[in-house]
């Protein structure tokens, strides 16, 4: 497979924007002799220290300091100590915020829509490792390439699991899509 990664500059940009702009988008994997494609259909915005329910609001050393890095760079943690999540880097270097990729659509016949549903079976799902930490999405073995407009079918709602007293619905999925990896999008 041919890499054909989304340039830098589509990741400059405040998360938000970046979260519902990445719905449609095909995430790459090439490695380990397989490759694999999916749709992203599910994403969730986490932005700098002011947002509580962001890794950079309490943290800046370990794993997290790739929030920081240049935007386009992957950014992977461990939920719950076990579970890898793919996230990507966005807005200005120095600036932490990032796009967790909560749900992916693996586009193949032999795999079920729910395969990598939810950031865990996700992780699993495309072989991702702490050790992918800080790789910049320009090459494999993970990119994204870009895809077809769907703002008139994306709908958003609260993040998942986030209780720091946060209100923003940052949430975003395509509507009613099948491998979306929770309930509360409307």
């Amino acid at each position: 497979m041919e890499a054909n990664p989304l340039p830098t500059r589509f990741y400059d940009r405040p998360v938000e924007q970046v979260a519902r702009d990445l719905l449609g988008a095909r995430l790459c994997v090439e490695h380990s002799g397989a490759s694999l494609e999916g749709v992203i259909v599910e994403t969730e915005a986490y932005g700098g220290p002011e947002d509580l329910a962001s890794h950079s609001a309490f943290r800046r050393n370990g794993v997290v300091r790739a929030m920081w890095g240049p935007p386009g760079t992957l950014y992977v943690y461990k939920a719950y100590g076990m579970y890898p999540c793919f996230n990507v880097v966005t807005g200005p270097e120095g600036e932490p915020s990032a796009v967790l990729i909560r749900a992916v659509s693996i586009v193949s016949p032999e795999h079920d829509d729910k395969s990598a549903s939810g950031p865990g079976r996700l992780g699993r799902r495309i072989g991702l490792d702490i050790d992918h930490n800080d790789h910049l999405l320009a090459k494999p073995p993970f990119w994204i390439e870009r895809a077809q407009s769907l703002h008139e079918q994306i709908v958003n709602g609260p993040r998942v699991g986030v209780n720091r007293g946060d209100t923003r619905y940052w949430r975003f999925g395509i509507a009613s899509h099948p491998a979306l990896s929770a309930r509360g999008l409307d």
